[in-house]
């Protein structure tokens, strides 16, 4: 999993109202090479919750990213290239993903991680009968 995906990810348990940023604990780190691409970090940036990208690579072992990050910064090359190994080129491979709320891990195997919920932290999410029959469609492979 990049951390990418982590920064878009939280606890959506049942009465969880701060469900992110999951903490990461890791135990196993892969760095995989990804081609630079400036001009893709520069429209990301905006959207990026920067806290939880420094926790997070620096709970992969990478310290490299500055505490504060502004979008002055995104004319250094160097500032990019640091941006681009944390968010893209760093992997958990193995770990867990905690909630910061309930303490509740979700495991991270082979780079996946599970997010599903037990039956009693659901949430009462009602997705429209035509998104259902789409995702069973494609999961199943069944029409």
């Amino acid at each position: 999993m990049r951390l990418f995906t982590h920064n878009m990810l939280s606890s959506n348990i049942k009465g969880v109202a701060n469900g992110f940023p999951l903490r990461i604990e890791a135990e196993q780190v892969l760095e995989k090479q990804v081609d630079f691409n400036p001009d893709f970090l520069r429209n990301l940036f905006p959207k990026l919750e920067w806290k939880a990208l420094v926790d997070g690579a620096r709970a992969l072992g990478y310290a490299e990213l500055p505490e504060a990050a502004d979008s002055s910064m995104l004319e250094s090359e160097e500032f990019l290239r640091k941006v681009h190994h944390a968010l893209l080129e760093l992997h958990l491979e193995e770990g867990a993903l905690t909630c910061p709320e309930t303490g509740r891990k979700f495991p991270v195997n082979k780079g996946i991680p599970n997010m599903l919920l037990h039956e009693d932290e659901e949430t009462s999410l009602q997705l429209p009968g035509s998104l259902v029959s789409q995702m069973l469609v494609r999961i199943t492979g069944k029409q």
